[in-house]
Order: C-alpha cells, then sequence, then structure tokens
C-alpha cells in the first residue's frame, strides 16, 4: 500500500509542476469550461475530433495540485480514443475515485489513471480529480455552458 501512495504522490507532483498537453488547442472543434467552487480549480477543455476519435485535446487553467494532475493524465490516457472508449474509461474512473474507501478499487484497464483510486479516501478532493472528466464529456456533447462541480 505504501508503494501506491507513493507512486500516486510522484504522479501528482510531477504531473502538476510539468502538465502535459497543456495550452490553448489552436485547432480544436470543440472546448468546454469547469469551475470547482469548492476549491477554485478552473479549466478550458480543448478536443479535435476526426470522425468519432479525440484527434487531439489539452487543457488551460489553474487548480489544485490534484486537478491539474488529473487534466494532464486524462488528457494524455483520451488521445487517439474513440469517444466509446472515452465514455467507459469516465464511468470507469468516476466508479474508482467515488467508491467506498473500505472496498478495494476497481483500476483494470485505467493504466495511468490507477493512481488516483486514492482520491476516494479523500471524499472532498474527489471533485477536483473528476472535474477535467466532466468538462471534456461536456466539451464531446457541445455544451457551451459552463461545467460545475455544484
Amino acid at each position: 500500500m505504501s508503494d501506491m501512495r507513493d507512486l500516486y504522490q510522484e504522479v501528482i507532483l510531477d504531473h502538476n509542476k510539468r502538465p502535459r498537453n497543456f495550452g490553448k488547442l489552436e485547432n480544436a472543434s470543440k472546448h468546454s469550461e469547469g469551475y470547482n467552487p469548492l476549491c477554485g480549480d478552473r479549466v478550458t477543455i480543448y478536443i479535435a475530433l476526426r470522425g468519432d476519435v479525440i484527434d487531439d485535446v489539452s487543457f488551460e487553467g489553474s487548480g489544485c495540485a490534484i486537478c491539474m494532475a488529473s487534466c494532464s493524465v486524462m488528457t494524455e490516457s483520451m488521445k487517439g480514443k474513440k469517444l466509446s472508449e472515452f465514455e467507459e474509461l469516465y464511468d470507469k474512473f468516476h466508479d474508482m475515485v467515488t467508491g467506498p474507501p473500505d472496498e478495494a478499487a476497481d483500476t483494470e484497464g485505467l493504466g495511468k489513471l490507477a493512481v488516483f483510486h486514492g482520491i476516494r479516501e479523500f471524499p472532498v478532493r474527489v471533485k477536483c480529480a473528476t472535474l477535467a472528466w466532466h468538462t471534456l464529456r461536456a466539451a464531446i456533447k457541445g455544451n457551451d455552458a459552463s461545467v460545475s462541480t455544484e
């Protein structure tokens, strides 16, 4: 368990300090904004779709380390995925971070996203970790309204 916590901290710190896919995506076909009033996280997710494939994805914004790391790891994980794969990963990620803390998290098929399984022990931080996911889902659906975790 200690090894997984160390990996979690390492990934969060690394992706917070050096976020991947940070910046406006100039060729974006869609974008959406998200806000977590509880923590003050604000993100904009940009996507370039090619048919039903997420060809490219990036983000801008500011927030806590968990939010920024979640945006970074999520964007890395979503490039090249079909929209149906995004929906599957969205559900798996959400179930993983919102499940009961006394039950083992199902991390199969999540790759690097699995490091966020410890979030379930800190319910107040779940909104920080899921803001990017809700915002990307809104962008995919063409939702122009700002997404809020409240």
